[in-house]
């Protein structure tokens, strides 16, 4: 999704500004395996990721890195990547900044290299963050940012109801028609437009209720389920009881936060950045929102997993370099900076504990056990195709056009199709 690709971005540029203070990775077949790099990812919306690129460069004059910056949108960079991949040795790109999602998708294809574990530090790593760099039990790429769902909320409104935040649906549900109207605010709202976003709304609801969409790395279809008719049920009846409105139909990651920051919603599903930017100074609801997990229909629900991976290209001109340039992005000195500097999720648990982190961060803990719960959306190597069959069926049945149940089997079919091309 967008605002992860600009978070990776940032993560990137951060971790570059700290040149030299971390040791790299060893050697991978000494010298003959360093050299000049590449590294391809979105489109850079800081505007200064040519400046910072010199430190690194400065200090690896041997090993330099040229950015490589494809368009914002993910579905434009993905289409890019796919692209060159496909030349194999005639190959731009080195390393390769991926959404979570795609990792499955380029290993079976081939294009990235399976990674040395010994190379990296994933056991200072969240835990459920290595698991969207594996597939086929093999590491494929190194978490390089994650994220989980929060659900905001606005902490004076429920303080002078004196309820505390929702843990269930139904309080949820109660709070959004009951409470929100007395003053003047929307109940709840995620990101229902048809694009990635609405496939992460839709797998958080069916994970929290205690389905699944595919196993078997995408192999067989586990959707059609009484957990699944109830968690797409929960959004088709927020649309259809109004405590979702109707313009959240119509929400991505940014137009989301923007009605939530300007006080236009009581509840609010979005990732951490969200929290971060409507609690800055100027912001009209700084000082009087929270973030609490996801709810669910018995308790805390399950949020799925974001963030980008960090891979080698199958056909990189210097694997060791590019191993080495991994490795330093993830060390704990980097990532520290990264979130002090970007308040962006790292992967390193450690940093989620620090006091001092903690006081300047109050969402850490929060944000910690969402993603510690977390689950990955659906792996598949044709990712692409599950994802837009999950928008799609979904969307139909937030507008009313079918109902959950023939959503559900809507969606067995037409991933069963998927997965057995």
């Amino acid at each position: 999704m967008r605002w992860m690709r600009a978070a990776g971005r940032r993560l990137l540029i951060l971790g570059i500004v700290l040149t030299g203070c971390v040791s790299s990775a060893g050697p991978v077949g000494g010298d003959e395996g360093r050299g000049p790099l590449t590294l391809a990812t979105a489109g850079d919306l800081t505007g200064y990721l040519d400046t910072v690129l010199g430190g690194w460069n400065r200090t690896h004059p041997g090993e330099r890195v040229t950015l490589v910056e494809l368009p914002d949108s993910a579905d434009e960079t993905h289409a890019q990547m796919v692209t060159d991949l496909r030349g194999g040795d005639r190959s731009r790109f080195d390393v390769l900044n991926i959404d979570v999602t795609w990792t499955a998708e380029f290993a079976a294809a081939g294009w990235i290299s399976p990674l040395d574990r010994s190379r990296f530090p994933l056991k200072s790593f969240l835990r459920p963050v290595v698991d969207t760099a594996t597939y086929d039990g093999r590491l494929y790429a190194v978490p390089y940012v994650t994220n989980a769902g929060l659900l905001l909320y606005r902490k004076d409104v429920l303080d002078k109801e004196g309820v505390p935040p929702p843990r269930t649906w139904a309080e949820l549900e109660q709070d959004a028609k009951t409470i929100a109207p007395k003053y003047g605010l929307a109940g709840y709202a995620g990101q229902f437009l048809p694009y990635e976003g609405l496939t992460v709304n839709a797998a958080e609801a069916v994970y929290s209720a205690g389905g699944t969409i595919l196993g078997d790395e995408g192999d067989r279809v586990t959707v059609n389920s009484s957990a699944a008719r109830e968690g797409i049920d929960f959004l088709v009846r927020g649309v259809r009881e109004g405590w979702i409105p109707k313009a959240a139909l119509s929400y991505k990651e940014e137009e989301s936060k923007q009605a939530f920051q300007e006080g236009r919603l009581l509840f609010l599903r979005n990732w951490s950045y969200a929290y971060a930017v409507a609690s800055a100074p100027g912001s009209p609801v700084a000082g009087k929102i929270g973030a609490v997990r996801l709810p669910g229909p018995d308790g805390q629900g399950t949020s799925v997993l974001g963030g980008s991976d960090l891979a080698v290209n199958t056909h990189a001109r210097h694997p060791d370099s590019a191993a080495r340039l991994i490795a330093y992005l993830t060390s704990e000195a980097v990532q520290r900076q990264v979130l002090t500097r970007g308040a962006l999720p790292p992967v390193r648990a450690a940093l989620y504990e620090d006091p001092d982190l903690v006081k300047r961060f109050p969402y850490l803990p929060t944000l910690r056990s969402s993603v510690l719960s977390a689950a990955p959306r659906p792996k598949s190597p044709r990712y692409d195709q599950v994802s837009l069959v999950v928008q799609a069926v979904v969307h139909d049945a937030m507008t009313g056009h079918e109902t959950s149940e023939a959503a559900v089997r809507r969606l067995a079919r037409e991933l069963d199709a998927i997965s057995s091309r």
